[in-house]
């Protein structure tokens, strides 16, 4: 399963940061939050990615282009007059990552949109490039293939200002509404997984993929709810950023679940 990862936004809210690179390229410990994101998929098996890139997308492609030759061992040997490189070892995941350009000023589901011949006609994992959990994906994965629908979420008990879920008894969501500020409800965390019909609930560019799409779907009920009680956090401004950092820092990151 093909995991999508949301990486074209502004960033306008980190704006300390992201004026010079995405948001998903903002670094924890060195690596950006992108990465930690994706290593925590392939903790699950799960080693190909396309990212839907937009803003100063040619960073992300950047990276990944050097990523292999920065994590390797290598021998540059110009004594011939030549330019003659030798890897000796690499410490590279196996991983095949595809970096689409999905636009600068595109929506949410205008991104997703835009990656369908990507995908193909097979369900498919999605979600955000600017947030880590400890969620179990294998469990994720298995609960979508279980109840048949076309959209599964992952939701999580927070007191944070995103998109809440109204959730009937069986875990279906049944609408979404703005939060205030004292609920203590489930919140759309992303980490989704997706059937392809969901390319059917997306018109064009335009479409918000948390207003109308997921919307659409909550009212035909397509779209389930997988609830995580554990660790989650988005990376929305600086103050977010550092709390992660200093996560990660003090050996205290539940999202890592990899050995080094």
């Amino acid at each position: 399963m093909k995991v999508v990862l949301l990486a074209g936004g502004l960033g306008t809210r980190i704006s300390e940061e992201s004026q010079f690179k995405p948001k998903p390229m903002i670094e924890i410990g060195g690596k950006p939050i992108l990465w930690h994101i994706m290593k925590e998929y392939a903790y699950y098996g799960f080693c190909e990615f396309i990212v839907c890139a937009g803003y100063k997308q040619e960073i992300i492609k950047d990276w990944f282009a050097n990523y292999f030759l920065h994590n390797s061992d290598v021998t540059f040997d110009f004594t011939g007059g030549k330019n003659n490189m030798t890897i000796h070892d690499h410490h590279c995941e196996p991983w095949k990552v595809t970096v689409a350009d999905t636009g600068l000023h595109t929506m949410t589901g205008g991104r997703i949109k835009r990656i369908q011949p990507y995908v193909g006609d097979e369900p498919f994992m999605m979600t955000y490039g600017d947030g880590v959990c400890d969620v179990d994906i294998s469990s994720l994965a298995d609960f979508h293939k279980s109840h048949g629908k076309i959209a599964t979420l992952t939701a999580v008990l927070q007191e944070q200002q995103k998109g809440v879920l109204d959730i009937g008894g069986n875990n279906a969501v049944k609408s979404f509404r703005e939060k205030n500020l004292m609920d203590g409800v489930p919140i759309n965390a992303g980490y989704m997984v997706l059937n392809p019909e969901v390319f059917d609930y997306i018109d064009d560019d335009q479409t918000i993929f948390e207003k109308v799409t997921l919307e659409k779907l909550a009212e035909k009920g397509e779209l389930m709810s997988f609830l995580h009680k554990g660790f989650w956090q988005c990376m929305d401004n600086k103050r977010e950023m550092d709390f992660l950092e200093r996560c990660w820092e003090q050996e205290n990151a539940p999202w890592k679940k990899w050995e080094d």
